[in-house]
């Protein structure tokens, strides 16, 4: 399997939190978002989400708890054959809801994040930052209980970085748990906010 990139962590998330996940590139950052998205298992440890043992999940057990799960990947993660505003509007796609009742959400959103003039366009002619915003507003759009984001502002301009921290502290303010990993260091002094910071294998957090 080759070395661990994580080895003995132990943290708790506290339902309605905010916290910054940082550390030096191949820390381990992305691993982590991965296993508390259940993209990934432990080779040994435990990890509980929603009060479950993850382990003991059943496929659909699994499928069920990932969707109260935002996640923003680094690369996106896009259907290029879906417009901006279809990418959006997936998640209330995928659990069967009528559009005629989001529709009006998802474009105020997309609307928000400087997207309103592009929902009609698919994800190859969007440059990074329109992909950027359009993953993160599909990951928000259904208020999940959880949101994890990996570089969220990494292909966007600071003032637009600064206003999608805004969207992230919002839905903190409504009820949603929030994991940013940055490096951006700017960003992470704009908010006073506990900090995850992995160091060799280890994590060190600061509240």
């Amino acid at each position: 399997f080759g070395p661990e990139v994580l080895r003995d962590l132990s943290f708790h998330i506290d339902s309605h939190s905010f916290q910054f996940l940082t550390g030096p590139s191949g820390a381990g950052k992305t691993s982590l978002l991965r296993l508390l998205f259940l993209s990934l298992n432990p080779t040994r440890g435990l990890i509980s989400m929603f009060s479950r043992d993850t382990a003991t999940l059943t496929k659909d057990d699994r499928a069920a708890l990932r969707r109260q799960i935002g996640i923003v990947f680094q690369d996106f993660r896009l259907l290029d054959h879906l417009t901006t505003y279809e990418n959006v509007s997936l998640p209330f796609r995928v659990l069967g809801k009528d559009e005629a009742g989001y529709r009006a959400e998802v474009v105020e959103l997309l609307q928000w994040v400087g997207l309103g003039e592009r929902m009609d366009a698919l994800p190859p002619v969007l440059s990074g930052g329109e992909k950027q915003r359009a993953a993160i507003a599909r990951a928000v759009i259904a208020r999940p209980q959880l949101l994890l984001a990996d570089e969220p502002t990494g292909n966007v301009d600071p003032n637009l970085a600064q206003r999608l921290l805004r969207l992230f502290i919002e839905l903190y303010r409504l009820g949603t748990s929030v994991v940013i990993a940055t490096h951006d260091i700017g960003l992470m002094d704009e908010y006073d906010a506990r900090r995850l910071v992995l160091h060799e294998g280890r994590l060190h957090v600061y509240e």
